[in-house]
């Protein structure tokens, strides 16, 4: 007996033209396993085609101890009867199955029967991947990374719920065999999809359950739904018949949602694809067989695509595709329902509310434009199309009141009746060159713009013929001064590229192209291609790729390769890195000169920018400079400017005489003898910090001393009360004497605006609040939770998801609060189209303090922004819905829920009600509120910014004149 007998079917349903090299591959795999005990069962189906026969024979020849050829009876004619004879004739401990061009991982065998031994477990399951896309491209289900976070044991599958929610059990697991024979497992043969029903059967007689995080099959394919949809449909009510028989109807509602998303939206996306007359099949089919409701948890364009198709609605379904893959675009005109709830039309009623498309004016929102024709008409381009526009979003014509001498002048009153213009316009791929056709028939009929043009392309339209060969095209709608620009969508089956061509005339000559060919790309929508037809168009083409391929010009394109690697390893950051170190750190130190950085030159704002102002204010002769990271925009226009890790940059830093930061210049950067290092530090510690983490105790030794030296750069280093000393000094080993009692420069403004309101009032409010449109009526509550992660890859923000439900906030209180949202400056925050007014983000501001003073409350979790906004005696509410967990993980330096500075909520539900009665909350929680700041805060007394100046840059001499510089210099 062998340990693994790996059934694999040949020549039944799933078997096609390429038959053949899918078996090969599969038996290959189960041949270069390591577990050396494991055997290919090949049941070749009576009806295989010759090369089929021949290739399974062969294989059975060349490994007669390891490959055995079954032949079964003629009358199984399906994959689960197939299946079913393999399982017959399998002689292993253990058993899997595999679809023809499905692939072991080389230690599948071996993962799945130590675990099994291991567990004693009767079925064990990993992970698989599936090709997608032309190139073979593997790609994990990402359920799977929940699912398989560990590997683990589970006594029913009930513990496992994504073994039968998911079609995780498809493939990619092993039974025992003795239990399969125990439970008489058997596929369902009149089931084209059987194995999407037999892995639930299985896992829930067997019990027992052991999963490995391991990849153990490669290479299933994507199912063509559109092929197979009567029978997955059929598969999935068996596994949500077998559920219910189990007495559990929450997982059967999740496998509906699962279905959903799995498979009725993937075929919704892939209507553009199809040809029409297909569409209008699988619509019939889908209508036919789709007869259970539509779940209502489903987001809402999930929800109408899988709605539409039930109803059989193949162009509401092509519809409901484009809006799938453009969610910000409005695809559909939509119409109020009850409630002023938005819904997708008047023949698929699903709320659409919050997409958001009824908050967008014309101009701002993107609107779906289809085309409906493209064909040749009197040798010129005739095209046709719809562009949505919602009654909503209907341009208004201004209509000016004339101004007499005795009539005051009035802002422009808005009156409809707007005429629509339009312009086709195609533009280069790649480049800014564009060329505008007139579009003379634009018809506006209620929820839409109907549009015609007839473009002579061959006469106007002139490519050099090199490099812009591809043109998109898109359509200029204006009406009453705005403008909306929108590209032309259309399935791919719209342009009959052997009927539509035109000719072309390239500047270049018609050696490089002479026909014009529209085509749908794969992004679907329109474009133009330029084409060589002709024979001297197609010799030149020829010409051309020989003599970039052939082996002078390959060897010259290699060495041009291996000059731009030589090239960016000069621009890399070690090159320079090592340069600075070892040549830059040796130049001259340039009196009076000083280096600012924020946030890793993300801004300018918080403490840097306070003594920067202050050194202003006081006239000190002081060369400034401050780095950016990505745009200078917002940067002070009297000081020079260097893009972060540039060559400038770290000229900039080996002459300085001093830098300032608040978060820390490159570690790898060594500071000059002669200079100064200023450390302003962004905020007091809740979490742990420095060598206190767990994340750095866990480092080598070689990390944690790169820390360290990078630490010991610093020459001062603020604090802003004896929690700093106790917390943040420790953690990161700072001596006494490098510690300025002086407080934060950056809450001088705060501690100036609590005075200001308490003896001149709230109102008026603080110049930020017109800026961004905030009305006096409404109190301001400012979201800013904490950081939870690394940056993205390439040095972009992470875009996260926000604890807070930031629409269900502005539909509660949207009309008495404006939510101000700000992100981590090492994130950005995914935020839902809400009401004009309701939610405004300001992660991009500058200076997080103007913010904080134009706020009456504050929400945050962990952030260290709370211990500067209690400087303002205003509300703090912290919303921590997992805040012992955030606790056990990163280690805190004080019991929040003891010290907090105002109520702790847990849910949302308790954050709304707190609220609701902020006045209460706000009397409960004053004395709190005082306690901390004073605790946090002492040395926070509104002159930190004229002390830091006094004891760092004043005493070293320099004088009081004042110094302007170019912008541009240092660049």
């Amino acid at each position: 007996m062998t340990d693994f007998s790996c059934v694999i079917t040949a020549g039944g349903e799933k078997g096609g033209s390429d038959g053949p090299d899918a078996l090969r591959a599969s038996v290959a795999s189960v041949l270069g396993q390591s577990l050396r005990g494991s055997e290919a069962v090949v049941v070749l189906a009576a009806r295989a085609d010759a090369p089929t026969r021949t290739a399974a024979r062969a294989l059975a020849d060349s490994s007669p101890g390891r490959v055995r050829l079954i032949h079964p009876d003629p009358a199984a004619r399906t994959t689960g009867a197939l299946r079913n004879a393999g399982l017959d004739a399998a002689t292993g401990r253990y058993v899997l199955v595999l679809t023809p061009g499905e692939r072991l991982h080389r230690h599948a065998c071996r993962n799945l029967w130590q675990a099994g031994e291991r567990s004693r477990a009767d079925l064990v399951a990993g992970r698989w991947s599936r090709t997608v896309g032309e190139g073979g491209k593997e790609q994990e289900p990402p359920w799977q990374d929940e699912l398989y976070a560990r590997s683990r044991t589970v006594a029913r599958f009930a513990d496992a719920p994504h073994l039968v929610v998911r079609d995780a059990l498809v493939t990619g697991f092993c039974l025992r065999r003795e239990a399969a024979l125990r439970h008489g497992l058997r596929y369902e043969e009149d089931l084209a999809h059987g194995e999407i029903l037999f892995g639930p059967l299985a896992a829930a007689a067997v019990g027992r359950i052991a999963l490995v995080r391991r990849l153990i099959v490669t290479g299933r394919a994507v199912p063509d739904r559109a092929r197979d949809l009567a029978a997955l449909v059929e598969a999935h009510r068996r596994v949500a018949a077998t559920l219910d028989a189990h007495g559990l109807p929450a997982l059967r509602e999740e496998r509906e949602r699962a279905f959903v998303r799995d498979h009725l939206v993937p075929l919704a996306r892939s209507f553009p694809r199809l040809p029409a007359a297909r569409r209008t099949r699988v619509a019939a089919t889908a209508a036919r067989v789709l007869t259970a409701p539509v779940p209502r948890e489903l987001p809402p364009l999930e929800r109408v695509a899988a709605t539409l198709l039930a109803r059989g609605d193949a162009e509401g379904v092509l519809t409901a595709a484009y809006a799938l893959s453009r969610p910000a675009t409005v695809c559909a005109p939509g119409v109020m329902g009850e409630g002023g709830r938005v819904e997708w039309d008047d023949h698929c009623p699903v709320d659409i509310t919050e997409l958001g498309h009824q908050y967008r004016e014309f101009g701002e929102a993107r609107l779906m434009n289809r085309l409906t024709r493209c064909t040749s008409e009197e040798s010129r381009l005739l095209l046709e199309g719809r562009l949505v526009l919602p009654p909503h979003a209907v341009p208004e014509t201004p209509h000016i009141v004339p101004e007499t001498p005795h009539t005051v002048p009035e802002a422009p009153h808005p009156a409809p009746g707007a005429p629509f213009t339009a312009t086709l316009e195609f533009r280069a791929r790649g480049g800014a060159r564009a060329v505008a056709f007139p579009v003379d028939d634009v018809r506006h009929d209620g929820n839409g713009v109907t549009w015609g043009a007839r473009a002579d392309v061959t006469r106007l339209l002139r490519p050099l013929g090199v490099r812009d060969t591809a043109w998109d095209a898109r359509l200029i709608v204006e009406a009453g001064g705005v403008r909306s620009v929108s590209d032309l969508f259309g399935p791919q089956d719209l342009v009959e590229e052997a009927a539509v061509r035109f000719a072309a005339r390239p500047r270049l000559g018609r050696l490089s192209g002479d026909t014009w060919e529209p085509y749908i790309t794969l992004k679907d929508h329109l474009a133009l291609r330029l084409t060589a037809r002709r024979r001297p168009a197609r010799a030149t083409r020829r010409l051309v790729r020989y003599a970039t391929h052939f082996r002078p010009a390959r060897k010259a394109k290699l060495l041009a390769r291996a000059l731009r690697k030589r090239l960016d390893r000069y621009r890399s950051r070690s090159f320079k890195a090592a340069t600075y170190n070892t040549w830059l750190t040796r130049l001259p130190v340039r009196r009076g000169s000083v280096v600012f950085e924020s946030h890793m030159g993300r801004c300018y704002g918080d403490s840097p920018r306070a003594l920067h102002e202050e050194i202003r204010r006081q006239g000190l002769k002081l060369r400034s400079t401050w780095s950016y990271d990505t745009s200078p925009a917002g940067f002070p226009d009297d000081a020079r400017l260097v893009r972060r890790w540039s060559w400038r940059y770290l000229w900039a830093l080996a002459r300085a005489e001093y830098w300032v930061d608040n978060q820390g210049f490159p570690q790898h950067l060594r500071k000059p003898a002669r200079t100064t290092y200023l450390q302003t530090w962004h905020g007091s510690a809740y979490k742990r910090m420095g060598f206190d983490e767990t994340r750095v105790r866990l480092q080598n030794a070689p990390q944690r001393e790169r820390l360290q030296q990078a630490v010991h750069r610093f020459d001062h280093f603020l604090v802003r009360s004896e929690h700093d000393v106790a917390t943040l000094a420790r953690a990161y080993r700072l001596p006494e004497d490098r510690l300025l009692r002086t407080g934060y420069p950056r809450n001088d403004a705060l501690v100036a605006e609590r005075t200001r309101t308490e003896t001149e009032g709230r109102l008026p409010r603080p110049p930020l609040a017109g800026a961004l449109g905030i009305d006096d009526h409404k109190k301001v509550v400012l979201y800013a939770p904490t950081f939870r992660g690394g940056p993205a890859a390439g040095g972009r923000q992470a875009r996260r998801r926000l604890l807070l439900d930031v629409r269900e906030f502005a539909e509660r209180f949207g009309d008495t609060y404006t939510l101000l949202v700000r992100a981590h400056y090492l994130e950005a925050a995914r935020l839902p189209v809400c009401p004009p007014g309701t939610v405004i983000d300001v992660s991009r501001h500058h200076d997080v303090s103007e913010v904080l003073a134009l706020a009456d409350v504050l929400v945050t979790d962990y952030s260290s922004i709370m211990f500067d906004f209690a400087l303002l005696d205003r509300p703090v509410i912290l919303y921590a819905p997992d805040l012992d967990a955030y606790a056990a993980e990163r280690g805190s330096y004080f019991d929040l829920r003891e010290k907090a500075p105002g109520p702790v909520a847990a849910t949302q539900e308790e954050l709304f009600v707190e609220l609701a009665e902020l006045k209460k909350s706000d009397i409960r929680h004053a004395s709190h509120r005082a306690a901390f700041a004073a605790e946090f805060g002492a040395y926070d007394r509104g002159d930190a910014a004229r002390r830091v100046v006094a004891a760092v840059f004043s005493r070293q001499g320099a004088s009081r004149i004042t110094d302007h510089h170019d912008r541009g210099a240092g660049r």
